[in-house]
């Protein structure tokens, strides 16, 4: 019985030192990126290829996703509203939903999904092999070359995929709402246009910035300080996604009490 009293304290105090560590550890990794993001140079070249990698290559996903979330917000929407006699909201709150929220979130995660496991596995695979060591005795700051581009191209990509989410998200749920819910194809476009402010899209765009940030900062994160071999390629890409996908949902709980809330 004594022994356990002295066990879980025990067990409690490592896990906080842990986390303690790790919160030190990512505050530093954060620190080197700033100062190398300000000081020159700067790999466009890279920059580029970054920017077609997470951008371009992730917006197939992001764009099926979030049509077929249209089309199925629509549909919840219809079956809630028609209980209360309501069902002419279907149109704004989608469009609302998708700006506001689901876009940016839905991208947020699929990119997570996609593209903070890739960093991560490459990042660590470099590490696992010393070519990051291979670049610094090239003289080459890793810090520079491999983790400035890859955030600097998820903070561009991201708002843009969003964009183009939004549009395709609110165009699955014109589609659900005029050929299978019997909408006037003018009225739906009418209600959608009048209940979306400049307000709405904009905090969508910012959230998606700083989940862009998230996803390559945490992908790049983990791949940097990978130990282990291939187990440590497998953990680090697991922590990459985990621990993007519940920063994107906490971060975005914190933007909207920010933005919304009066």
């Amino acid at each position: 019985m004594y022994k356990y009293i002295y066990i879980i304290p025990e067990a409690i105090g490592k896990s906080v030192l842990r986390m303690c560590a790790s919160i030190g550890s990512i505050a530093i990794f954060f620190y080197d990126f700033v100062i190398c993001l300000f000081t020159p140079p700067i790999y466009i070249k890279s920059l580029l290829i970054q920017l077609v990698r997470i951008g371009y290559n992730s917006l197939p996903v992001i764009g099926l996703t979030a049509f077929f979330t249209g089309g199925v917000l629509a549909l919840q929407i219809y079956v809630g509203g028609s209980r209360f006699n309501a069902e002419n909201i279907v149109a704004s709150i989608v469009a609302l939903g998708i700006t506001r929220e689901l876009g940016p979130v839905i991208a947020g995660l699929m990119l997570a999904g996609r593209v903070s496991a890739s960093i991560s596995a490459e990042i660590a695979t470099m590490r696992v092999t010393e070519q990051i060591d291979a670049l610094i005795t090239l003289s080459t700051n890793p810090m520079k070359y491999l983790v400035v581009p890859r955030v600097l191209a998820a903070v561009i990509s991201l708002p843009i995929l969003v964009i183009i989410a939004d549009i395709i998200g609110i165009m699955g749920g014109f589609v659900v709402g005029t050929k299978t819910l019997g909408f006037i194809e003018q009225s739906y476009i009418k209600n959608t246009l009048d209940i979306i402010e400049l307000r709405d899209v904009l905090s969508g765009l910012v959230k998606a910035a700083v989940f862009g940030f998230i996803v390559a900062f945490m992908g790049c994160y983990h791949g940097y300080n990978s130990t282990g071999g291939a187990q440590g390629v497998g953990r680090s890409t697991t922590l990459a996604v985990v621990s993007a996908s519940i920063l994107i949902l906490a971060s975005n709980y914190i933007l909207t009490s920010l933005v919304f809330t009066n």
